[in-house]
C-alpha cells in the first residue's frame, strides 16, 4: 500500500503543538489549554487534504485534456485529470498491437506484404507487396518510427493466422486483406476488455482516426470511434510491462534505441535469405534519454487526436505508468514532455511503498516427547 507523505506540514504542525503545551507550562500548572490538542482524525483529516490539493495544483499545471499516473503495480490511479475522458489515442494504439503480436505470433516468423499494406499512408517504411519481413523487425519498425504500413501487416499476418489461414502469401485481395485485419482489431478489443478498459474500442491496428458502423441485431446502426482513455491506456501499458507473459520482449523492443534490418526474399521450401532492401529505424521515445528510470513509452499524433504519450519509469523501487491524451497540436510538440516529467515527478516524490504487515519474531515452541526438542513457530498470512 502507498502512503502520502508530506513531511513539510507535519513538522509545522509538530512546532506549533509545543509552542502551546510550553506557553502553558510557564503560565503556572493551574491554568488550563485555551485550545485543545489536535486529534489524531483531525491531523489526518488536515493530511488528506493537504495531499488532494498537491494533486489538483499539479492537475492544473498540465497540458493534456487528460491524463494519468498509475501505481504499475497495483493499478491504483494516482492522479488524473479527465482520466475516463473518451479521446482518440492515435499511434499509442501500437501499444496494444505490439503485445498482441508478442502474444499471438511468433518473432522469428516471416510476414508477406500485401497491396493494402503497401497502400497505407505516411508514416510507413515504404515496402511493397510481395516482401517478406521478420516479424520482430516489423515490431521495432512499429514502435520506433510508428510506421503505419509496418502495423497493417503485422495485423494482417496474426488475423490469418488467428484464422487458420496461410500468412505468407502477399496475393491477398483487398476485401482478403480487410478481413485479416479486422480479425485482429476485433482480437484487439476483446484483449482491452481482458484487460479492464472500460471506455476503450479499436477500429485500426495502426491508430489512424476511424469510424466503425456498427448494425445490432435489429438493423440499428450506430458509429463507434476509434478511441479510448487516459486511464485505459494507461491500464495496457501496465499489462504490458507487468503482467504479459511477453513483457520482457516488450520492453526489450521499445526500449532500443536504433535498430537495422533486411527484407527477405523467399525460397519456394526454403528458408527465406536476407534481400537487398536495408532499413534503419530510430525510437522517437526522446524521453527515455529525458529523465532517470524510463523504462518504454510510444507517441502518437492525428490532426484529431494531438499530441498523446503513454509512457513508464521505474525508479527507488517504485513503477509508474502515465497517459496523456491531447497534449497540444503542432506548434506544442514538447508539452508532452513537460507533462511526462510533472507527473512522473510527482509520484517519485508523494508516493513511499510501506508494508503494512509485519512478520512477527515468534520464540521457539518446546516439544514433549517429540523427535526434536523445539519446533519453530509460523504465521499464516490471509490474503
Amino acid at each position: 500500500m502507498h502512503l502520502i507523505t508530506d513531511s513539510n506540514s507535519r513538522h509545522s504542525r509538530s512546532g506549533r503543538l509545543f509552542r502551546k503545551s510550553a506557553a502553558v507550562f510557564l503560565a503556572g500548572a493551574f491554568i488550563f489549554f485555551r485550545q485543545p490538542v489536535q486529534s489524531l482524525q483531525a491531523m489526518e483529516m488536515n493530511q488528506n487534504e493537504t495531499a488532494e490539493t498537491d494533486r489538483d495544483r499539479t492537475a492544473g499545471e498540465l497540458y493534456a485534456l487528460s491524463a494519468v499516473l498509475m501505481d504499475a503495480d497495483n493499478g491504483r490511479i494516482l492522479l488524473e485529470k479527465n482520466g475516463d475522458q473518451v479521446l482518440p489515442m492515435a499511434s499509442t494504439t501500437k501499444i496494444m498491437t505490439c503485445i498482441l503480436a508478442l502474444e499471438e505470433g511468433n518473432p522469428g516468423d516471416y510476414a508477406c506484404v500485401s497491396a493494402y499494406a503497401a497502400g497505407m499512408p505516411k508514416v510507413r517504411l515504404g515496402m511493397y507487396q510481395g516482401q517478406l519481413f521478420r516479424l520482430e523487425d516489423l515490431l521495432y519498425s512499429l514502435m520506433l518510427e510508428s510506421h503505419n504500413d509496418s502495423a497493417v501487416v503485422i495485423a494482417e499476418h496474426i488475423g490469418c493466422i488467428l484464422s487458420g489461414q496461410d500468412p505468407r502469401t502477399g496475393e491477398h485481395t483487398e476485401e482478403e486483406s480487410r478481413l485479416a485485419v479486422g480479425r485482429f482489431v476485433q482480437r484487439m478489443n476483446e484483449k482491452a476488455e481482458e484487460i479492464g478498459c472500460k471506455n476503450t474500442y479499436f477500429v485500426t491496428p495502426n491508430g489512424l482516426d476511424a469510424i466503425a458502423l456498427m448494425t445490432d441485431e435489429n438493423g440499428v446502426q450506430t458509429e463507434r470511434q476509434h478511441a479510448s482513455t487516459a486511464a485505459d491506456m494507461a491500464a495496457v501499458l501496465r499489462y504490458c510491462i507487468a503482467l504479459s507473459p511477453a513483457k520482457e520482449q516488450f520492453l526489450e523492443i521499445t526500449g532500443t534505441r536504433s535498430c537495422s534490418f533486411s527484407d527477405y526474399t523467399g525460397k519456394e521450401g526454403g528458408q527465406p535469405e536476407p534481400g537487398s532492401g536495408f532499413y534503419t529505424v530510430n525510437n522517437h521515445n526522446a524521453f527515455l534519454d529525458m529523465m532517470e528510470g524510463a523504462l518504454t513509452g510510444k507517441t502518437g499524433f492525428t490532426g484529431k487526436a494531438g499530441y498523446c504519450y503513454v509512457g513508464a519509469l521505474a525508479r527507488d523501487g517504485k513503477t509508474f505508468c502515465i497517459a496523456l491524451l491531447a497534449c497540444g497540436w503542432p506548434g506544442n510538440r514538447s508539452w508532452k514532455w513537460h507533462d511526462a516529467a510533472i507527473l512522473y515527478e510527482y509520484g517519485l516524490n508523494h508516493y513511499e511503498k510501506t508494508d503494512l504487515f509485519e512478520q512477527p519474531s515468534l520464540p521457539l515452541m518446546p516439544v514433549e516427547n517429540g523427535t526434536e526438542a523445539f519446533t519453530a513457530l509460523t504465521v499464516q498470512r490471509e490474503e
